[in-house]
């Protein structure tokens, strides 16, 4: 697996850096909606004008302020959005300017995070986002304590409010909401099993907060994860190293655009094998209890439903049902990264009979479906994902469009003119 650190196509003559205004232009080769993006920033950024950045686009011939945030890493980024729709052939102009001067800054509603003792919640105003769960949930009474958990989503919440996900359903203990452990596995020719918790061979928890971060453009939080191996000789051991980043970004309260990636790596001399199975890894999503056969439905890039998607390669998957808000639906459009193992990914979608005929909704994408993927020590392995969370109803169209903003490198042209 490859690690794309800057997936935009990126030309700029050097000369340019030496002044105090930076131009460039913004060109998609196919349709975007509300695509986020970046500029490099490692030329020109210093610590005396990193404080001054403002971001203009050039509409009509008038300047307009946007929304811009600085990151810094290995690279120097400013990301913004394209905000709205940008047509296929299309390019749109922008200036970077250092301004000395105060400004008024443009006034913006961050997503905030708030953490307490149990979890860490996004919120955008006074609306939920989603709450990742770090300390440890108990089992309902009666049932085995191996089915402790932490490190998961839940709950997710529509624009509207309507909570998405569940959690230890009675009929799987092992689901919790948004997660995506790895099931057959191999240390050394030995069984461990980091999904089915219940058979006590390992588990997925929690390990440290690395990073968080709140601006105008998006907020983020990133946090270690370790998977357990319970089945070593002498002490439980930690087979897999997780590094999970979710970011939303700061679009409006009628969409959540929010990114979910995962990197893993192994301490074991031995590495460890993934087995080529039907759920395992990726991201996977157990939805509310209110979805069934009767009130949900599914449809992916290639035109499968809930009765031919499952075991079926897609770039992106509506799930989405009947909820309880003035639209009377809402719902989820997973996005696979086309630098994905196994992109077109391949998808678990329980069949329309599950569970006793109720036909209750579990998707996932699964990059080890067809496939074992051994995992060297010490390599690091990353998937990328992104949700679009919705209220009413998506066609394939804005799908497609939101595909394109995720999956589709713009060409950003530096100019001096």
């Amino acid at each position: 697996m490859k690690k794309i650190l800057f997936p935009f196509l990126i030309v700029f003559p050097c000369v340019l850096f030496s002044q105090q205004q930076w131009r460039f232009s913004v060109r998609v080769d196919k349709s975007s909606l509300n695509q986020p993006l970046s500029i490099p920033l490692d030329n020109i950024l210093r610590d005396s004008i990193s404080d001054k950045l403002r971001l203009f686009e050039i509409l009509d011939g008038k300047e307009n302020e946007i929304a811009c945030q600085l990151e810094i890493g290995y690279s120097s980024k400013l990301w913004f959005i394209l905000q709205g729709l940008t047509s296929a052939g299309s390019e749109r102009k922008f200036v970077l300017k250092a301004v000395e001067k105060n400004r008024t800054p443009l006034p913006q509603s961050f997503i905030t995070l708030t953490k307490n003792n149990d979890e860490v919640i996004m919120q955008y105003r006074n609306k939920s986002i989603l709450a990742y769960r770090f300390s440890t949930i108990n089992p309902p009474d009666g049932v085995s304590p191996l089915f402790k958990k932490s490190g998961f989503i839940h709950p997710l919440f529509s624009p509207e409010g309507e909570i998405l996900t569940r959690i230890q359903s009675p009929d799987h203990y092992h689901h919790f909401g948004i997660w995506g452990p790895w099931t057959l596995t191999k240390i050394n020719h030995r069984k461990v099993d980091f999904w089915n918790i219940g058979d006590g061979l390992g588990t997925v928890r929690f390990s440290d907060f690395l990073l968080q971060v709140t601006g105008p453009v998006f907020t983020e939080f990133e946090v270690s994860q370790h998977h357990i191996d319970f089945g070593n000789k002498g002490e439980d051991q930690v087979a897999l190293n997780e590094k999970l980043d979710v970011r939303a970004w700061n679009l409006s309260d009628k969409v959540w655009v929010i990114d979910y990636t995962t990197t893993i790596n192994t301490p074991l001399d031995s590495g460890i094998l993934f087995e080529a199975y039907r759920y395992g890894g990726g991201i996977g999503f157990r939805a509310t209890e209110k979805w069934t056969k009767d009130n949900s439905s599914v449809l992916t890039s290639d035109g499968k439903t809930r009765i031919d998607a499952d075991g079926s390669r897609a770039r992106w998957c509506i799930v989405e049902g009947q909820s309880e808000t003035k639209s009377g639906r809402s719902g989820i459009l997973f996005l696979s990264h086309p630098s994905n193992r196994m992109h077109p990914e391949p998808m678990r979608v329980w069949p329309i009979d599950a569970n006793g005929g109720r036909g209750d909704v579990f998707f996932e994408f699964t990059p080890i479906r067809y496939q074992d993927w051994k995992i060297e020590p010490y390599q690091n392995y990353t998937l990328r994902y992104r949700m679009i969370v919705f209220d009413g109803k998506m066609d394939k169209e804005t799908a497609e469009l939101y595909w394109n903003s995720f999956g589709n490198a713009p060409i950003i042209n530096f100019t001096d003119k």
